[in-house]
């Protein structure tokens, strides 16, 4: 009986982790859905882009192996962002104020290089994933 109440417990403490967590990515996740246009794409690059994202998933940002590792964007955002900012309590409370944050930072990397020679949002003007393949880091989130 006590190996299932400490069972219980354990896994009551991971969820409520996992939770906060992935409520964070989901904030950065949505402002960048919004902020290019994935939901309703009208180009083609919007397309492209969307499509890439739908595949790719959390990879926009982060390692293939590890959420925890991100890739050369993911390193650029989380210089400007820190996700214990953008908790739901806060989302919730200031919406606009939160947006505004997400889309800035998103802009002002938009405008740094990545190691192909392009900036991240010539690369996402064209349709393309931001990061190029093989940028991921040992950084964690």
């Amino acid at each position: 009986m006590k190996r299932i109440a400490l069972c219980l417990v354990a896994v009551v403490a991971a969820s409520s982790f996992s939770i906060q967590s992935a409520f964070a990515v989901k904030a950065f996740g949505d402002a960048f859905a919004d902020r290019y246009k994935l939901e309703e794409p009208t180009t083609d690059a919007e397309k492209s882009l969307a499509a890439a994202v739908k595949e790719a998933k959390c990879t926009v940002c982060h390692g293939e192996k590890s959420k925890k590792i991100r890739n050369e964007y993911g390193q650029a955002l989380a210089k400007l962002l820190d996700k214990s900012d953008y908790g739901a309590k806060r989302r919730k409370d200031e919406p606009e104020a939160v947006q505004k944050e997400l889309f800035e930072a998103l802009d002002k990397v938009a405008k740094e290089k990545s190691v192909s020679g392009q900036t991240f949002g010539e690369k996402i003007a064209e349709g393309k994933l931001p990061a190029a393949e093989g940028t991921d880091s040992e950084e964690e989130k």
